[in-house]
């Protein structure tokens, strides 16, 4: 089959589209990256706050991309944007080419000179604050050429999206193209300040506890389980902050061990909930691409042992 010479053949993600000679172009890769940022926020202000650009950029850049492919891919609405039928397909090839230049980074950085370098970390904050945080010291004398970036947030990431080089979480992980590892139990009991005025009188205990937001949390689901009837005296929302919050002598907070015992102004409290055990796996994750390259394998193995060690 051919086309008549007037007309230029462009193979775009597949979808074989061809323009007239005078009009023939290919488009920005650039202006692509914009697009999917649209369509995976669902709006021009959601896609400009991801990328950290102005709003008119974004409008733009797409403008630009459907201008060039001579396609409507998004119906602008007043407040979101939706996506055509030939916008979701792009969307879709669109998100694929994106993983295959994240796997580009990835392989390039995998042959850096060795123990050299940005590792970018997401853990838990609690893990970040209590254990990461005091150990950046020692792992700067080990290391002196990599630079440690911690992300401290609950929330997944994607390691295929190099949103993190290694993910810590307290749930076993599933992501493609991963290896996950578990490396250690989180421990978890009672905890009062030493001034608190009832720790010896469990039936007027009063609880640090989640707000309503959390009730489907592990964490959440057994302090109510071990407070049974008795009063939640305060909602907060981390467990950094009801850490603070044992500490004044409003009430009884359920704590990770390794943080509870290691505080001279807490003091763990026993009562029925002695038999409700609780734990939290802690698991390792990192994308199978970056596992041997050496400054990852470093840190790695610095977490590893670490919070093995910490947990024991």
């Amino acid at each position: 089959m051919s086309y008549h010479k007037s007309y230029s053949d462009v193979q775009i993600f597949g979808i074989c589209t061809h323009y007239t000679g005078k009009n023939a172009q290919m488009f920005d890769w650039e202006d692509l990256r914009y697009f999917l940022a649209v369509a995976q926020q669902g709006s021009l202000s959601g896609a400009a706050r991801a990328l950290k650009v102005d709003h008119a950029t974004v409008s733009r850049r797409l403008n630009l991309l459907e201008e060039s492919l001579q396609v409507r891919l998004v119906d602008r609405l007043p407040r979101s944007c939706q996506l055509t039928l030939l916008g979701q397909q792009i969307a879709e090839l669109a998100g694929q080419v994106e993983l295959n230049a994240f796997a580009v980074e990835r392989t390039a950085r995998a042959a850096q000179l060795p123990l050299a370098g940005k590792v970018v970390i997401s853990m838990p904050p609690v893990l970040a604050y209590k254990f990461l945080a005091n150990k950046l010291f020692a792992f700067r004398q080990l290391y002196p050429d990599i630079q440690l970036s911690i992300a401290s947030q609950a929330q997944s990431v994607s390691l295929s999206r190099r949103e993190a080089d290694i993910a810590v979480r307290l749930f076993r992980p599933i992501e493609p193209r991963s290896v996950a590892r578990k490396i250690g139990d989180m421990a978890f009991a009672l905890y009062a300040s030493k001034d608190y005025e009832y720790a010896k009188i469990p039936d007027r205990w009063e609880f640090i506890a989640y707000s309503e937001q959390f009730a489907d949390m592990p964490h959440q689901k057994w302090l109510l389980e071990a407070a049974r009837e008795r009063r939640i005296v305060a909602e907060v929302s981390d467990i950094i902050s009801q850490y603070e919050a044992a500490k004044t002598g409003i009430g009884i907070a359920g704590l990770p061990c390794f943080i509870g015992d290691a505080e001279n102004e807490l003091q763990r409290v026993t009562d029925i909930s002695e038999a409700i055990p609780f734990s939290r796996e802690i698991w390792i994750l990192v994308h199978e691409d970056l596992r041997n390259t050496p400054q990852i394998r470093a840190v790695m193995d610095f977490l590893i042992s670490g919070i093995a060690k910490q947990m024991a």
